[in-house]
């Protein structure tokens, strides 16, 4: 039988840190988040160029940076409220302070840990439409090009993730179980980390460019992310330790992220039907102005 000792105890080889500038370590997470940013805006800027969609580069400059304030804002506030707000309701300065305080020690930087991904998606489009607003961009054409690009952009947050050696999975006695250290136990664990970087991030996004090269399904890629996203992130909690002070004790035994995702699944789905719904309505006026228009003279 072959060893997998090696790929066994890759997660023991990081220890969250890229580099050290200095006294102040630069830790892989926040370079992920820079990869991200970088490589949505890459995406949907030489699609933008490809198509003629026309949005120039200061627009989106502008809509990039409203919607990484939206994703960083969206994040936090997200994994207080849906994850743990009973906690942060009784100590609320640790909402926004890196800084933890302790009689012996003092003050100590801690950072900031806790961001959700469902907050800030939600974070994203809020900001993602003040932003569009404010520099004249077409609302539902930008929306759909920004979630073509986002599962790619994803794909570095559950790398990041990974490399940090946190939100690992459920104990498993599979050889392609892996040691975590932040697991404080000699287990082997789904690295579900990875699962969510090929799924959510690298398979989606080639089923959304797959699929926006055709006439049905181009103008639906938020509602189709939303959907995909729900569906391969709902499946993959199962083998994703869930956070230990919430279990899976949502309804009928799923975990927060499972109802977070029950309900993107839906959204997609309504927002699926009312776009296709509203460019029938839409054919069907342009189809009525042109048998209306007079007859040329001749």
């Amino acid at each position: 039988m072959p060893d997998f000792t090696w790929w066994n105890l890759i997660p023991t080889h990081f220890d969250g840190i890229a580099l050290q500038l200095g006294s102040f370590p630069v830790h892989w997470y926040g370079l992920m988040y820079l990869f991200a940013f970088a490589t949505c805006y890459m995406v949907i800027w030489k699609t933008n160029q490809k198509h003629g969609i026309g949005i120039r580069k200061e627009q989106l400059d502008s809509f990039v940076t409203w919607v990484i304030a939206g994703i960083l804002i969206g994040a936090r506030l997200g994994y207080v409220f849906f994850y743990n707000p009973s906690h942060y309701l009784t100590s609320p300065l640790e909402i926004i302070s890196p800084f933890r305080y302790d009689s012996d020690l003092g003050f100590t930087f801690v950072g900031i840990s806790g961001m959700s991904y469902h907050g800030g998606l939600i974070g994203a489009i809020v900001f993602g439409i003040i932003g569009m607003r404010k520099n004249k961009l077409p609302v539902w054409e930008t929306l759909n090009l920004g979630f073509l690009a986002a599962p790619l952009g994803y794909s570095w947050g559950r790398w990041g993730n990974f490399v940090n050696g946190e939100l690992f999975g459920e104990v498993t006695t599979s050889p392609i179980g892996m040691l975590f250290p932040m697991a404080h136990d000699l287990q082997l664990r789904h690295p579900s980390q990875l699962y969510e970087m090929l799924f959510e991030g690298v398979i989606l996004f080639g089923i959304l460019f797959w699929l926006s090269h055709y006439k049905t399904f181009k103008k639906q890629m938020l509602p189709l992310y939303l959907m995909g996203y729900g569906t391969f992130r709902f499946f993959i909690e199962f083998f994703r330790h869930p956070d230990n002070f919430l279990g899976r004790n949502d309804l009928i035994g799923m975990s927060r992220g499972q109802t977070l995702c029950v309900l993107m699944i839906v959204a997609g789905i309504v927002l699926f039907i009312w776009e296709h719904r509203r460019e029938i309505k839409m054919q069907s006026l342009q189809k009525s102005q042109e048998i209306s228009k007079p007859a040329p003279v001749k």
